[in-house]
């Protein structure tokens, strides 16, 4: 049998749009892009940071190196290439999603600071025929011993 899984998924369509208003507003991509052109490595702290909730999960759910090694990669990405893909993040998938013909699995943090789960995975299974969501729950971590905890 066929399956298809989506894990932190882009999907369907993440652009603010007169049709699309779950999407995120254009302004925040711009801003993205700006920060890019401005200060790359700067950039890559706080998006990794952010893609990590590093504020909540850092030293018990994400390591320091584990965070330096997704920080190595980026710094050694192309600067055109870190700039251009912002635009790519903006492909309207609505059509594309609704011709999957395979059962699909989406799995999907619900504290996704960078895809957020309402404006992304919690689209598809209204788009897709044959679809399963799993939401990720916020995993919390308390100061003492730092234990995650729901």
């Amino acid at each position: 049998m066929r399956k298809a899984a989506l894990l932190g998924t882009i999907p369907p369509f993440v652009l603010k749009t007169a049709d699309n208003p779950e999407g995120v507003d254009a302004q925040v991509f711009e801003g993205i892009k700006a920060a890019i052109a401005k200060d790359r490595y700067a950039f890559f702290e706080d998006f990794l940071n952010n893609f990590n909730n590093v504020d909540v999960l850092g030293g018990s759910r994400i390591s320091d190196r584990a965070w330096q090694a997704s920080f190595n990669v980026a710094a050694g990405s192309s600067p055109f290439a870190s700039y251009a893909c912002v635009d790519t993040w903006l492909t309207d998938f609505r059509d594309d999603v609704s011709k999957i013909d395979v059962p699909v699995l989406v799995v999907h943090g619900t504290e996704d600071r960078i895809l957020p789960f309402e404006a992304t995975a919690a689209r598809l299974p209204a788009l897709i025929s044959d679809c399963t969501l799993v939401p990720v729950e916020a995993v919390r971590t308390t100061s003492v011993g730092r234990t995650p905890t729901k």
